[in-house]
Formats: C-alpha cells, sequence, structure tokens
C-alpha cells in the first residue's frame, strides 16, 4: 500500500501536493480500523473543488459519527499526480489513510455535474475496480451515486451499482446497516443479495442492473421492465423531513490549501418555489424545508469555533427567501461583526429588501453584488417565469450604487424557447444603461462582469421537452453581444457551445449512452469541463462508433407522450404539472410562488401538509423591519 513516506518524496514534483497528503485540520482518522465498514466518498474533481462541497461535508460527518464505520475521501487526481500513479502502478488512494480504492467496502460518488462522466470512470480504473458493474462481484468495493445528476441516472447505469435519489444524510446509515449485515457472511456472500437488500430500504434506491429498457424503431424508449419483483417501477425521492434534527456538520475539515470556498457552509433552507422553468434545482429539491433561526445560530457557534473560518455563507438557492431572514442576519452581524467575521449571501433577489440584507451583511467587509436577470425582456420573464422587472433591476443596481458598491456581476442566459434577435437587444439594452448607471455614479472604478450561459434543457422542468438551440446559433448570439457592447468597465464570459452541446446530451440520455462515455474515456477524456483538458474530437468519435447521434438527445423536440429515461425516477413534481407549465411558457403565463399565494398543486401536497409548509410562508418583498437590521 502507498505511504506517507513516498508521497513526501514526491512533494517537490507535483503541483499542489496539499491535494493529497491528507492531515487537515478536523480530519478524522480512527483506530482499530479492522471491523470498519470502510466508506470512501468521492467527489469526482479536483480537491479545492470537491472540498467545498457540502453534501460531502454531511455525509463525512453523519458515517465517522457512527462507531462501526469510516468515511474517508477521495478526489481526482491531476494530470501530473495520475501520471506518477499509473507509472508506479499505484492505485488512487484515499486522504485519511491512504488505502486503495478497491480496499474500501462502499464507494460513494457525487454526481453534481454531467460532464464529470468520464472522471467517473477514470477514478475507479485508477482505483483498480472494473469500470461495468456487470464485471464486478462480492469481492469489489458496492459503488454508489448521488446528488442532482442522478435525477437522470442512465447515462452511468452500466457503472453504478446503486444510485441514491433524492436526500442522503438518513438513507446513508440505511446502507451501511444492510451492507454491515450482508458483510458478516463472509465468503458466502452475494453482490445480488446485497442489492436485492438495498430494496427494503422506503424510497431512493434505484439499482439499474435490476430494469430492462426497450427502445422503439426511432430510437425513443418503448418501456422500461424490472426483472426483480421487488423493484419498483417508479422510485421515488428520499426526503429528509425536518431539517433541525438531520445532523449537520459543526467541525469541518480545514484544508491546508486553498479551495474554491474557504469558509463556513450554514444551509438556512432547502428547496425553491419560485418555479423558474429553466432550473432543474427548484424542482428536484422541493419542497422548501427551513432550518430554525436558533438552531442556525448554534450551528454558526460552534462551527466558529471549530475551525476559526472568518466568513459565515448563508446557503440556499434562494437565500432572501428565508422567512426569517432579518432576525437571522442581524443576529449573525451583532455577535460575530465586531470580531471581524464576515456574512455572505450568495444567492439573493433583484429587489430593495434583498439590498439592504446585502448593506447589512458586507459591513464588515464590501465584495462585488451578484444578481440574475436571466433575460432582458418582460415576454421573457413570463416564458420562463422569472417575475423580475427591468425597472426591478435598475432600481436595485442605482441602490447598490448609492451605498458604495463599486462592483456588479450580471448573470444572463439565452437559448430559451421562442427567443428572438428583440429579447437579446433586450439584454444588451440592459448591459449598456447598467454600464452608464456604473460610471456616472463611479466612474472608471466600476466594474461590471457578465455571464453569459446558454440553456441545456434538464429533466424534471417544463423544459425537458425542447430541444437546445443548436451551437451556431448560441455561438452567433454571443459574438453579438459582444460586438454591441464595447467598454472597458465591461468584461464578458461565455461558455464553450460545445460544453453546452455535450451537457445537454447526458441530461436527457439514456443507458446506451454508457458505451459512449466507456468509448470516450478510453480514448483519453476526462475532465471535460476544464477547457484545457476538453477534446470534442473524441466524443464525436466516441458517438459514431457507437452509432449514435448527439443531436438525437439534445436538439430533437420531445412529444408529449414520450418515455423519458427518467421516467423511472418520481422527483415529487408530477410529470402533468411539468407539461402545464411548459403549456404556459409557450402562451407566455406566469406561475405564482406557491409561498407568497396559492397552491399550484405540483403533486407535493401531502408531503407540504405534513411537514407545516405554510409556515415558512417567506417574507413579503420590503417587509423588513428597520429596527430588525
Amino acid at each position: 500500500m502507498f505511504n506517507k513516506t513516498e508521497l513526501y518524496r514526491l512533494l517537490g514534483k507535483i503541483e499542489k501536493p496539499g491535494r493529497y497528503t491528507g492531515e487537515e485540520y478536523n480530519e478524522i482518522v480512527k483506530k482499530n480500523k479492522s471491523h470498519l465498514i470502510k466508506v470512501a466518498l468521492v467527489f469526482p474533481d479536483l480537491y479545492e473543488i470537491g472540498m467545498s462541497h457540502l453534501g460531502l461535508k454531511i455525509l463525512y460527518d453523519i458515517v465517522n459519527k457512527r462507531d462501526d464505520s469510516w468515511a474517508e475521501r477521495v478526489y481526482a487526481p491531476a494530470a501530473d499526480f495520475e501520471s506518477y500513479l499509473v507509472k508506479e502502478g499505484i492505485a488512487l488512494f484515499s486522504l485519511e489513510s491512504f488505502r486503495p480504492l478497491s480496499k474500501f467496502d462502499i464507494v460513494g460518488f457525487s454526481l453534481q455535474y454531467e460532464l464529470s462522466y468520464t472522471n467517473v470512470l477514470n477514478i475507479l480504473n485508477l482505483g483498480k475496480i472494473p469500470l461495468r458493474a456487470s464485471n464486478r462481484d462480492s469481492t469489489h468495493p458496492l459503488i454508489i451515486a448521488g446528488g442532482p445528476a442522478a435525477f437522470n441516472p442512465e447515462p452511468l447505469a452500466d457503472f453504478i451499482d446503486l444510485f441514491v435519489i433524492g436526500d442522503g444524510e438518513e438513507i446513508i446509515n440505511e446502507i451501511i446497516d444492510i451492507h454491515k449485515e450482508w458483510s458478516k457472511k463472509g465468503a458466502k456472500n452475494n453482490k445480488r443479495e446485497l442489492l436485492e437488500k438495498m430494496l427494503d430500504i422506503n424510497d431512493g434506491i434505484y439499482v439499474p442492473s435490476f430494469y430492462k429498457v426497450y427502445y422503439q424503431p426511432d430510437g425513443t424508449i418503448k418501456s422500461f421492465e424490472n426483472r426483480v419483483k421487488q423493484a419498483p417501477l417508479r422510485i421515488k425521492k428520499r426526503i429528509v423531513k425536518n431539517l433541525d434534527k438531520a445532523p449537520f456538520p459543526i467541525a469541518p475539515i480545514v484544508p491546508n490549501i486553498d479551495v474554491i470556498h474557504n469558509r463556513i457552509t450554514l444551509e438556512i433552507f432547502r428547496g425553491c418555489t419560485r418555479g423558474c422553468r429553466f432550473c432543474q434545482a427548484g424542482i428536484i429539491y422541493r419542497p422548501v424545508r427551513e432550518r430554525s433561526v436558533e438552531h442556525l445560530l448554534e450551528l454558526a457557534e460552534r462551527s466558529i469555533n471549530q475551525t476559526g473560518y472568518e466568513e459565515i455563507s448563508l446557503s440556499s438557492l434562494s437565500s432572501s427567501d428565508y422567512s426569517h431572514i432579518g432576525e437571522l442576519t442581524k443576529a449573525l452581524i451583532d455577535h460575530y461583526g465586531k470580531k471581524g467575521i464576515g456574512i455572505s449571501l450568495p444567492s439573493l433577489r433583484i429587489d430593495s429588501f434583498s439590498l439592504d440584507l446585502a448593506r447589512q451583511t458586507q459591513r464588515v467587509r464590501k465584495t462585488g453584488l451578484t444578481f440574475a436577470p436571466e433575460v432582458g425582456s418582460e415576454r421573457m420573464n413570463r416564458i420562463i417565469n422569472k417575475n423580475v422587472s427591468e425597472s426591478d433591476l435598475y432600481k436595485t443596481v442605482q441602490n447598490a450604487l448609492e451605498m458604495g458598491w463599486r462592483r456588479i456581476k450580471l448573470y444572463f442566459m439565452i437559448g430559451f424557447p421562442s427567443e428572438t434577435w428583440d429579447d437579446i437587444e433586450g439584454i444588451i439594452k440592459m448591459i449598456k444603461r447598467v454600464e452608464i448607471m456604473g460610471r456616472e455614479k463611479v466612474g472608471k472604478k466600476f466594474s461590471l462582469n457578465i455571464s453569459i450561459n446558454g440553456l441545456v434543457p434538464k429533466p424534471h422542468t417544463p423544459f425537458q421537452w425542447m430541444a437546445q438551440e443548436k451551437e451556431d446559433q448560441l455561438l452567433k448570439k454571443f459574438n453579438y453581444i459582444t460586438k454591441m457592447i464595447r467598454s472597458n468597465n465591461i468584461s464578458f464570459r461565455f461558455p464553450d457551445t460545445r460544453l453546452l452541446l455535450l451537457e445537454a446530451v447526458f441530461s436527457s440520455g439514456d443507458r446506451r449512452l454508457g458505451n459512449v462515455i466507456e468509448a470516450a474515456y478510453l480514448k483519453g477524456c476526462k475532465f471535460d469541463s476544464w477547457q484545457e483538458y476538453f477534446n470534442f474530437d473524441f466524443w464525436q468519435e466516441a458517438f459514431q462508433e457507437n452509432g449514435l447521434s448527439m443531436a438525437f438527445y439534445a436538439h430533437r423536440e420531445k412529444k408529449v407522450d414520450e418515455t423519458m429515461p427518467w421516467d423511472l425516477i418520481d422527483c415529487g413534481v408530477e410529470k402533468k404539472y411539468l407539461w402545464l407549465e411548459w403549456g404556459k411558457a409557450q402562451q407566455e403565463i406566469s406561475t405564482d410562488d406557491c409561498r407568497q399565494e396559492k397552491c399550484n398543486g405540483c403533486g407535493l401536497e401531502n408531503i407540504c401538509s405534513e411537514i407545516g409548509f405554510q409556515d415558512n410562508k417567506k417574507p413579503k418583498l420590503n417587509s423588513l423591519n428597520k429596527k430588525e437590521m
């Protein structure tokens, strides 16, 4: 087994050796390990990205609180360290014990992004684990995966033994309990028996090998067949109903090198009901569940004491929608502001209420402000159900400038259904107007960062039926926007349209894409979302060799009665509701937020009633009491 002495000899030869050494503050190392269920938590990207991910921190804390289990961390190695592992024949290992990946009982992948799929295969291969589930037996680790990308698990179905659908805080313990009982049989145990036993778990378990997919002559899916009687034909997502009772790490690991987010992250609530029609997270994380102010203040205090961080981030899909946001931010600012500890709200609405919050939370250190108008016209706002007006943006920007902000970032998206060049002109007009406002108030010190992305239609959203706009048209729009706006105060960021195409393919893909992913990986594809590693030619070859077309998955409008690859997965929001929302988008009709108005009947009514959803009404705009702040 690889040891630290060997690694230390390498330190001067590889970039950022702290990615691989472990021994960070709050790392958990257990003694008497022979009897422990050994769980590898894998993030299929670099250490500094994976170490910033809250979900893995939560699971690490849960598993390591058990006396019978030990969770360790594994990240994708950078090219220089991977070359060394391959050259020396060393298996990819964990940070805590340097245990080879193949020697774990359970290996769990966090799937945050479809373009990480070749990294999943690369990590399995570097860990000396057969890529395909059909080539693994009871001597190999159980390979599981969860996260938002698991809501369409089919492209990775040939490689993963078991998918976790939904919240992981409770189900991870149930998986370990079953594995522990199964492993007591020793040499007599059987992998199929283990997987069948996992079906006893109530909701959230999908075992792809227990299902057969039948296809129509045109390549669409005809039907699914469950080959094991107890395997359900609809897998309900797992929902943690009470976040105050859910485990949360108060002593997260403090990395030895800079990572993306060097701070405490507090998830203040989960879910969103704003109903933006392009947003998958707003659907799959429903219903809204909040943590109490008292619990959050306790978590903040204990986390700061255990880490020494100087920033607390209040995380959610829309932090200013938290029903007690004024009370929470006031308490945190009053307690931590004088200590030099900053409070950040990474997701804010475009309104004066949110700006008041930003002004208060950035008293310690004033960073930039980020807003997401998404589109440039009222018509497009109705189509995507983003209830923000142009005047809201201009008023908020003006107030921000008067309060002293000098740097603003705006997010836009193009490629929406029925988008016209008038809508693109609307984006240009909006950017120019904000830039003029900034220059008039601040002068040359004003900085405007513009990020423009292209729409990727996602499963379980109203836009899942639409065709993605083709790359050449998206590129034409990107280029036109930059051509029409010339200013030293403005910087632009656009994605590679080929990456958008691949993301759309795997977002909407079926399990036939497993052969494509493997072929592309064997050609050398990995870190596909990183421009310096991306090789589109290899992907084109992989599709051609397997007789499949990217356009079939990305550029084809789906029929209302078409069976989708993800129709096995029940995200809680009914397909008929999504279809109604798709129709309303085409008619340019918006839908009210059910936290402000009446229930829209999305399919989660019973669970909302059970968890007391109506008690979590979000604050009305501009209702923040000045005395609270």
